[in-house]
């Protein structure tokens, strides 16, 4: 049965002696939960010089940091990361745990959630906190974690709860949440915990001799501008208008979920809940119908400007211009107009 006096905790994915963007952008998210129950935001972070890591998390309005520091825990493996939540969960019963939705989330979360029989919610787009009411006993419950995702592929928003099991987990895409300090100066409480007293050996059987990371050729979230184009494109070879739009306007070329099914741009380029989440200055969608689960990866654009043959895309409803015509007549006039005007 749940114990809600206890904390919200963040797992802090660690890589190069940075923690991870996602972690961050949780930390922040999970501070003003915390606020709202009124209970401390923890931290958790395992690998190998954690230096300085509670400087680079503190700002964030962290109050705890449980560091494991070991050179057996870098690079990660799953075995030895699981049990040192498992086991530290068990202990200290937080009421929420988050986890970034990355690689290592991923094979993370389903482990911990699993043995500890808590259940996981993957993908969330959104994290609130109200109460429910279970509709079969009638039983009210208070503050619970409303865990928010698109469902049924893309046409609802599904609330998720768990009213009785701890901790309430849920993992959140890169770039879904803001990343913002809360107070340079804020200091909090770090606890060095034993690495052996929360693994076994046998958690070491898997041992990383080398490994090589591709950088991504794609810069979605850092780009300003992003021309972005859905099924409504057409073509692969209409995708070549695209890029030559974002071109001339210093920007990158990203998709929604169907276009990149259709083999038309490579997944990389993938905009939306399945994809990368992006905050661009100006985000023009070519084509694109506008389905809950591509919304969720771009509404949060300076400017949107949809171009659609259809006047009733659902899209066109959160654009802010909108232009209804054929890309294919547009883009090219765009183009000539934008080079004419910016000599």
């Amino acid at each position: 049965m749940a114990t809600d006096k206890n904390n919200l905790i963040v797992y802090c994915e660690y890589e190069d002696g940075k923690v991870a963007d996602v972690s961050l952008e949780l930390l922040t998210k999970g501070r003003a939960l915390a606020d709202k129950l009124g209970i401390k935001l923890e931290a958790v972070v395992a690998g190998d010089n954690l230096k300085d890591i509670e400087n680079q998390i503190f700002p964030y309005g962290v109050d705890k940091v449980y560091k494991f520091e070991d050179k057996h825990l870098y690079p990660y493996t799953s075995l030895p990361h699981s049990s040192i939540l498992i086991n530290l969960f068990k202990e200290i019963q937080p009421q929420i745990a988050f986890m970034g939705a990355t690689s290592i989330g991923r094979d993370l979360g389903p482990r911990v959630s699993s043995a500890l029989h808590s259940g996981l919610t993957a993908d969330c787009t959104s994290l609130e906190i109200g109460d429910h009411k279970d509709p079969k006993t009638g039983k009210e419950y208070k503050n619970l974690l409303y865990q928010i995702r698109p469902a049924f592929g893309g046409n609802i928003v599904a609330t998720i709860v768990n009213p009785d099991n701890r901790p309430q987990m849920a993992t959140v895409r890169e770039g879904v949440m803001k990343k913002e300090i809360k107070n340079p100066d804020y200091k909090g409480e770090v606890v060095n915990l034993d690495v052996n007293k929360y693994t076994c050996p046998e958690d070491y059987v898997v041992e990383v001799i080398d490994r090589h990371i591709e950088k991504s050729k794609v810069n979605l979230k850092g780009s300003p501008v992003i021309v972005a184009g859905g099924y409504g494109v057409g073509s692969k070879e209409n995708f070549d208008l695209l890029t030559k739009f974002a071109d001339v306007l210093g920007g990158e070329v990203g998709a929604s979920r169907a276009a990149v099914d259709a083999g038309w741009v490579d997944h990389d380029r993938q905009i939306g809940q399945t994809g990368v989440t992006v905050r661009p200055k100006l985000y023009i969608a070519c084509g694109i119908s506008g389905q809950i689960q591509h919304i969720a990866g771009m509404q949060d654009s300076s400017i949107i400007i949809s171009i659609n043959s259809d006047p009733d895309a659902p899209i066109n409803a959160i654009a802010d211009y909108v232009i209804t015509g054929k890309m294919e007549d547009v883009l090219p006039k765009l183009i000539k107009y934008y080079k004419k005007n910016s000599k």
